[in-house]
């Protein structure tokens, strides 16, 4: 059985489910499993700056093992400036958020490049590599304020 489709909508900056017909669309399973990594705030580390000042280190509650986090750190950068400093850690908390990917065998590689455009924009590139050696580019956009 396939997975429901998760499209992300780059208005409001959330994922949705994909709907056609009136039902739910189901397939694309690998893209939805790297949206959800990717856009799920994973709990932050206990050596991490949160960007509020609080003391909420988010994260969901169901990651009772210390070793196996659901999403990703991204959203310790939402007050960042868009520095190369900011866009390569940027790149870093992709990469461990998809580890899970190469360690459960779902895909034989993963590529990871990140770029800044103009001032306040950064573009990131994540290419699954399958085990038959196709690959999949999947591209994300953030617009920093």
């Amino acid at each position: 059985m396939s997975d429901i489709t998760t499209t992300w909508i780059v208005k409001s900056g959330r994922g949705d489910w994909s709907v056609t017909g009136g039902a739910l669309d189901s397939g694309n399973d690998l893209a939805t499993a790297v949206l959800i990594s990717l856009f799920t705030d994973r709990q932050a580390d206990n050596d991490d700056d949160i960007p509020d000042g609080s003391t909420d280190r988010r994260g969901w509650w169901g990651d009772l093992d210390e070793d196996v986090h659901i999403g990703s750190r991204l959203w310790l950068l939402d007050r960042a400036k868009l520095t190369q400093k900011n866009a390569n850690l940027a790149q870093v908390y992709i990469k461990e958020c998809l580890q899970w990917i190469l360690d459960d065998e779902v895909a034989a590689g993963i590529t990871v490049g990140t770029a800044i455009v103009g001032q306040n924009r950064l573009n990131v590139i994540v290419t699954i590599t399958r085990s038959d050696g196709t690959n999949l580019p999947l591209k994300y956009s953030w617009v920093w304020s």
